[in-house]
């Protein structure tokens, strides 16, 4: 046998492994979704239809998927009022209320709301005591949080092409509603986690959570009569065939980073995605931003990096 000095070297720590690694995949991809989404307003898609076609085209190339790797997706009561609950609370309100917002406070600070979901999150985890969070959680935490609030305090810093042409200033019914946004989130990274049904694969997860929402957005705007204008999205395949590719790539990892790093942690995709918003609305669409909200931006990327220090000091 031989002796432990000529033992291989451990295997790098793959991917699907890799907490940071997957929060930056995530985030990043999450983040392409404000520039997509303003362009799907500014092409005049309704904000229910978007989101729909979200949902059903991920569910659908990741059925594909779970069908080529031979994962299969469990269908009974259980699994089914995971997918159900899930899929509304985490995707079908969220991104209805997404692309609501978008074309009143342009898709860099909507891409901001996403920040307060972690602080969010960390306040329901703590006092359900679902989960010890150590020092450098809560500075990381507390130090993202800054950071989204100098931002967000550096709205009248903002240039003209922050916001949809015509907005003078941010309405404060918008914000509000904005601020729906990561309560929603908040409330999905603690139910994800919470009712996890046993062993299931991430990738099964994903897919009927998708198909679930996309169920739920359509049967409830048939109900509320508001029906689906296909036209404006059919002029536009190149806009829908762009979302649904980053979506699905998001959620191939969405459950495993959950897995992984816990809802605190994934709850920080917001941050990374908000620094993907920012960036893609400066450099594409011509959304402007003062020097606070780089500043800020800033801050909250030291946030993550003390979160994903907190992450590799938990204890095995």
């Amino acid at each position: 046998m031989p002796s432990s000095s000529h033992l291989p070297a451990p295997a790098p720590r793959r991917f699907l492994d890799n907490p940071l690694l997957l929060l930056l995949a995530t985030g990043s991809m999450l983040g392409l979704t404000f520039p997509l989404g303003k362009l799907s307003g500014t092409a005049g898609i309704a904000p229910v239809v978007w989101a729909f076609l979200i949902s059903a085209g991920s569910g659908l190339v990741l059925s594909v998927v779970a069908l080529l790797t031979r994962q299969a997706v469990p269908l009974n009561l259980r699994f089914g009022r995971y997918y159900l609950l899930a899929g509304i609370i985490s995707y079908a309100i969220p991104n209805v209320l997404v692309f609501m917002v978008i074309p009143k406070l342009g898709a860099g600070l909507t891409s901001i709301m996403f920040t307060f979901s972690p602080i969010i999150t960390l306040a329901i985890v703590v006092a359900l005591r679902m989960q010890a969070v150590n020092g450098f959680g809560l500075a990381g935490i507390a130090c993202g949080f800054v950071g989204a609030v100098l931002i967000v305090l550096s709205k009248g810093q903002f240039g003209a092409g922050a916001l949809p042409a015509g907005s003078a200033a941010v309405q404060p019914l918008w914000l509000g509603v904005a601020f729906l946004i990561p309560m929603a989130l908040a409330c999905g990274n603690v139910y994800r986690t919470r009712d996890w049904p046993g062993q299931a694969s991430g990738l099964a997860l994903a897919v009927g959570t998708n198909l679930s929402s996309a169920a739920f957005l359509f049967v409830a705007a048939q109900a509320l009569g508001h029906g689906f204008d296909w036209g404006p999205a059919l002029a536009r395949p190149d806009l829908v065939l762009a979302q649904v590719l980053a979506s699905s790539a998001m959620f191939a990892v969405f459950f495993r980073l959950q897995k992984v790093g816990g809802p605190v942690y994934l709850s920080q995709m917001g941050y990374v995605a908000a620094s993907i918003g920012l960036g893609a609305g400066y450099l594409f669409l011509g959304e402007t931003y003062g020097l606070l909200t780089w500043a800020g931006a800033l801050v909250v990327v030291l946030g993550v990096a003390l979160s994903t220090l907190a992450q590799r000091r938990k204890p095995a």
